[in-house]
């Protein structure tokens, strides 16, 4: 199953940022990829800033994991 790391931003207080810095930090950080249904059984990874699609998979988890590979690459 996807974490949705790449789709949804938590929502942190702002008394839990002061008392964990570490959590600040994670919570400035935007995504920038995007995994998307782009037909039956078949996913598009979109980067959010540009709207271009960076690849593609035809299995969600796996879409995931490029996602998450991606966004990790600096």
């Amino acid at each position: 199953m996807c974490t949705l790391t790449h789709f949804a931003h938590p929502q942190t207080s702002h008394l839990m940022l002061s008392q964990h810095p570490e959590l600040a930090t994670q919570a400035l950080h935007q995504p920038r990829f995007q995994v998307i249904l782009a037909g039956n059984a078949f996913f598009h990874i979109k980067e959010i800033s540009t709207g271009h699609v960076r690849g593609f998979r035809g299995d969600h988890n796996e879409a995931c994991a490029l996602a998450r590979s991606l966004e990790s690459r600096v």
